[in-house]
């Protein structure tokens, strides 16, 4: 079985790579206390690594997967604004995003469709990590076209006369293929996410989950356990894992609280069936469950002055916070626009909106201590309250941009 192997760097303190706060260029010298490693062990190889004093931890590598979009009824004829922009304010707010670096963990991008013709990739802003788990910088394709419509609705231009991006004066995005058509992997992820903060990223959006049924049908299928066992080796991974992203996310607060780090957005997921029965729900998936990760849950609008959001059917539960993700245009794959519905179209609604508050709060590239908090505070004590739905449903709110 494959295993992430994350090795103690050799005299390491924690508080080297916080130490200098300044510029958000590329930065070198930004590195995380341990090395990352992927082999194939035995079960005796991995007790005897998880007994060496050197090993930060080893854990088992997990399937990661899209949060495929929802189909939704017919597109209506297309207005001149996205109708997420105008519900988070994005269409009223005097900042753009200029400043402030974004990366995308997704199915990759489009880089020559016209809605992000403002941005000059640079060959280390674009990175496979599907080819190669350790990332192969120059190009990151997208095939599926997921990755192409979260990044319209984060920076992506005027399309056809219609505006599509919360924060389109985004000048620097990092675009990171994670997931492929057989999905992705827990080293991809780690090294994506390590990547994006070593690259400068404020902010790091990812529309993906893992893939436990997945994990546990591999035990079955390719290691030949039996179903109960299989689901025992599924649960441990999918532990470890998110024991991986608590630790992830927490030091990225620490970085952020001497001027570096960054805003970890990720989406709830989409396996809730509330049109069947209102208590058909799941709960938020990893990695968006992890501590220190903003969730990120749906709603759709319901025409109601009175109440004009509902959470939307498919919407995990205990998201941190809400934003539209029903019929939201963006940019297609291979040219033009196109309606997707998911969670993974309400999660950049958010990445884009903390761009803009990061924009307000700290304009430039610089980042003082604290920033990343301020930042986050500053976009939950500014939520709109939606009539109707519960903390569960929405968590603090939908999210809105600064007027």
């Amino acid at each position: 079985m494959k295993y992430l192997i994350l090795k103690k760097r050799p005299a390491f303190n924690e508080n080297i790579f916080l130490e200098k706060a300044g510029a958000r260029g590329a930065r070198e010298d930004f590195r995380l206390p341990f090395e990352a490693e992927s082999l194939e062990l035995m079960d005796h190889d991995v007790a005897e690594l998880r007994r060496d004093p050197g090993i930060e931890a080893v854990i088992p590598s997990i399937s990661f997967t899209l949060i495929t979009p929802v189909a939704g009824p017919p597109a209506e004829p297309a207005a001149t604004t996205a109708w997420g922009l105008e519900a988070v304010g994005a269409t009223s707010s005097p900042q753009d995003g200029a400043g402030v670096t974004v990366a995308v963990l997704d199915t990759g991008i489009d880089r020559i469709h016209p809605a992000f013709s403002h941005l000059a990739f640079e060959d280390r802003d674009l990175v496979d990590f599907t080819v190669d788990e350790r990332g192969v910088a120059g190009s990151a394709p997208d095939v599926h076209g997921h990755g192409t419509h979260v990044a319209g609705t984060i920076f992506g231009r005027p399309m056809d006369a219609q505006r599509i991006g919360v924060a389109p004066g985004i000048k620097k995005a990092l675009i990171g293929k994670v997931l492929g058509p057989l999905g992705g992997s827990t080293e991809a992820i780690h090294n994506a996410i390590d990547w994006a903060l070593r690259e400068g990223a404020d902010v790091v959006s990812m529309s993906l989950g893992m893939d436990f049924p997945g994990a546990v049908t591999r035990f079955v299928q390719q290691e030949g356990l039996p179903e109960d066992i299989a689901a025992s080796r599924a649960l441990e991974a999918y532990r470890s894992n998110v024991r991986l992203f608590d630790r992830l996310a927490e030091l990225v607060a620490a970085a952020s609280a001497r001027g570096r780090g960054a805003l970890l957005v990720a989406a709830s997921g989409n396996e809730s069936r509330r049109d069947q029965d209102p208590r058909f729900t799941v709960a938020t998936a990893p990695p968006a469950a992890a501590d220190g990760f903003i969730s990120v849950g749906a709603v759709s609008q319901t025409g109601d002055l009175a109440s004009p959001f509902s959470v939307a059917s498919f919407s995990n539960t205990g998201c941190s916070l809400a934003a539209p993700g029903v019929q939201i245009r963006s940019a297609k794959a291979s040219g033009g626009l196109v309606n997707m519905s998911g969670t993974s179209m309400a999660t950049p609604h958010v990445a884009g909106v903390i761009a803009l508050w990061t924009q307000k709060l700290f304009p430039g590239t610089d980042r003082p201590k604290d920033w990343a908090r301020d930042v986050q505070r500053a976009v939950e004590s500014h939520v709109i309250q939606a009539p109707g739905q519960t903390r569960s449903d929405v968590g603090l709110g939908i999210v809105r941009a600064p007027q």
